[in-house]
């Protein structure tokens, strides 16, 4: 049953941030990257998806339950990462009409790299929120 929660809390903390983050994706590319380049647009958009992240991770664990364990918290950031990523795939296939070396190749460049250093630690972050215990 903890797995379960585990999985599921993945996925709803996925979908919440990717939502947020296709928000503030649009503001980036309309409004940041014209004015200060696309790299700091990546960098400036960073910190505050990860603060949102941080924010609805904690909460998601908590409305489903989720122990404050290595497990079940890995459990969590790997099944969002696995959606955010498919997510990203979707909009750019189906959305931007990008073939699938477009969306992979994006990857490739700097803030694509930023992006994906992002994606890592937006997986970690439901781990990262265990707080050991003294002994």
């Amino acid at each position: 049953m903890t797995l379960s929660r585990a999985l599921l809390a993945g996925v709803l903390y996925a979908i919440a941030v990717f939502a947020a983050g296709f928000v503030l994706g649009v503001l980036r590319v309309l409004v940041l990257a014209p004015a200060v380049g696309e790299g700091m647009a990546v960098l400036i958009e960073l910190p505050v998806i990860l603060a949102v992240a941080w924010f609805v991770s904690g909460a998601v664990a908590r409305r489903l339950s989720v122990p404050p364990a290595v497990r079940p918290r890995l459990l969590m950031g790997g099944a969002a990462l696995v959606v955010v990523l498919a997510a990203d795939l979707a909009v750019g296939l189906f959305l931007l009409g990008q073939p699938v070396e477009a969306v992979a190749a994006r990857y490739a460049t700097a803030p694509g790299l930023v992006g994906l250093a992002g994606q890592l630690v937006f997986a970690a972050i439901p781990l990262l929120q265990v707080r050991r215990r003294p002994q």
